[in-house]
């Protein structure tokens, strides 16, 4: 099953990355014999360029390295045998507080969006995601269309209409580029002091992020993971199980690669009795509730609802937060402490409260594990586009439905101050039809169709703590208008809608107010630092 484009290196060009990438021919590798800071820096390069990561490190990392102590490594062929030690006390003793030791800078690339939130989905693991908002993606890939091809929808009925309805929403993403691109800079003057190239790049993400609405989830992403062979391993095990082709395609390919550089820690992957028993009870477990659940809820139809709910939150929050700033500085049982924290006065309360959460120069300063005593839940709906943006917070849980068209859509006011909305419109509605064509015999292929602009439901429940680096980062000026104001609405409900006031005033690097042109102050910071000083 190839379905990826493979990039072509000259002999020269082959003969370095032979060094230090497991292979040169397919969509996943893993980085070796590179300094960790290089890796980094590489994977932080990653997000926001429209080229592989071998390609980049071809074209912007070469020539910084003394690679002639390397000629003799060849990274493609892989390890023969892992060290006996890890071995041993890995597989036959089953310690896995081994597998936390050794970890693995690995790349996923032409990964669908849809795959992305599956490999994105690990707490202990650190990923890094080509961004919509820094790369335009009418760029061509082996000259097509950026967007994931599906063997069995392509060998099916539907294959020249996949096709063709993708290309077609790739045209209209790219038309659209253009035209709110000139718009903006049209309506949006150059300030006095603003370079002409900081000045391009901040208007042309504002029309980016106006558009991207536009692209279906099956628009492919480059995306780098970092993680141990632990975290791999429970990776590469739900994968297996996972009902959506690709995904189990690509644990195939990532487990081949992972074990040329850790192969001792995968041993239990697909083993029959190991993690082939652990995939298949994933699988189960998530058919026969599936199935379960269908029965019980599947005809309710479904009431409206705000956008942005808290839908539970404890009452007795500030008390139990309290007490727990008391704790480690006591030798009083928490049940005692939480007795005497209920007698104190508003002006003790609020003293103990501004004490913990001190001064906080910048969003980064946060208070303590304190704050991990009061929990949050919310239901949100929102694009497409927000949630992938809200989904790699990993310090919380995020449950999210299906993706499909039915909750309509969201359409950028930009997009119609630029006069391109009835092409947006026509987009939607070929996304939306093509949805309904596959549905029935591609149910789990089918959300490929649907755009980024329509609406899906998710859970998220987080504690203070997180909400704290959460909402402040998301409702920060450089951030997408969509998230945003998932974030601003989510701060007002835990003040007003909770009644926790203190905790809300806490967050004291919120953004509540919009701005012309979100990342025009990144873009300047970006320009400061390569200005020689």
């Amino acid at each position: 099953m190839t379905v990826y484009v493979p990039e072509e290196f000259s002999p020269t060009e082959a003969d370095v990355l032979r060094r230090y990438f497991t292979n040169l021919d397919g969509p996943v590798f893993a980085l070796v014999n590179l300094p960790e800071v290089v890796k980094g820096a590489l994977f932080a390069r990653y997000s926001r360029s429209p080229k592989s990561l071998r390609r980049l490190f071809l074209d912007e990392f070469v020539g910084d390295l003394d690679i002639a102590g390397d000629q003799s490594v060849d990274a493609t062929i892989g390890l023969e045998r892992a060290e006996e030690l890890y071995e041993k006390v890995f597989f036959e003793y089953g310690d896995d507080s081994v597998a936390q030791l050794g970890g693995v800078h690995l790349a996923c690339e032409q990964a669908s969006n849809l795959l992305t939130k599956v490999l994105e989905w690990g707490r202990l693991m650190s990923y890094l995601e080509q961004s919509t908002r820094y790369i335009s993606y009418d760029a061509r890939l082996g000259g097509r269309y950026r967007f994931y091809r599906d063997p069995a929808i392509l060998s099916s009925r539907f294959g020249t209409r996949y096709v063709g309805d993708m290309d077609r929403m790739f045209d209209a993403y790219s038309l659209m580029v253009n035209r709110v691109t000139d718009h903006v800079r049209a309506t949006v003057p150059r300030q006095a002091g603003d370079s002409d190239f900081v000045y391009r790049q901040a208007t042309r993400a504002k029309a980016l992020d106006a558009v991207r609405g536009v692209l279906p989830a099956a628009s492919l992403s480059n995306v780098g993971i970092y993680g141990s062979g632990q975290a791999f391993e429970a990776l590469l095990i739900r994968m297996r199980s996972h009902p959506l082709p690709e995904a189990r395609h690509y644990a195939e390919l990532m487990l081949h690669e992972l074990r040329k550089v850790i192969p001792s820690f995968l041993r239990r992957v697909d083993l029959p009795e190991r993690g082939g028993r652990w995939s298949a009870y994933l699988a189960s477990t998530r058919d026969r509730t599936a199935e379960l659940v269908d029965s019980l809820l599947g005809g309710v139809p479904v009431d409206a609802a705000p956008s942005v709910q808290l839908v539970d939150f404890d009452p007795d929050a500030e008390d139990k937060l309290l007490a727990a700033i008391c704790y480690s500085h006591v030798a009083l049982p928490e049940s005692q402490i939480l007795q005497r924290v209920r007698q104190l006065g508003p002006t003790e309360r609020l003293a103990l409260l501004r004490a913990y959460v001190g001064e906080r120069d910048n969003r980064r300063h946060r208070p303590g594990r304190a704050f991990e005593r009061v929990d949050y839940r919310f239901d949100v709906l929102s694009d497409y586009g927000a949630f992938r943006d809200l989904q790699r917070h990993r310090m919380l849980t995020i449950e999210w439905q299906a993706l499909t068209p039915n909750h309509g859509y969201v359409r950028p006011e930009l997009v119609d101050q630029a006069g391109v909305a009835e092409i947006f419109d026509d987009a939607m509605a070929r996304s939306a039809a093509l949805y309904d064509a596959l549905h029935d015999e591609f149910p789990q292929q089918a959300p490929y169709a649907v755009s980024m602009a329509y609406r899906m439901r998710y859970s998220m429940q987080f504690n203070a703590r997180e909400a704290m680096h959460l909402l402040e980062l998301r409702s920060s000026p450089q951030g997408h208008p969509a998230y945003r104001a998932v974030a601003v609405e989510m701060h007002r409900l835990i003040g007003e809608q909770a009644g926790h006031r203190a905790i809300a005033a806490a967050m004291s690097h919120m953004t509540t107010t919009g701005v012309e042109l979100e990342r025009l102050d990144a873009e300047r910071r970006a320009e400061a630092r390569r200005t020689p000083r």
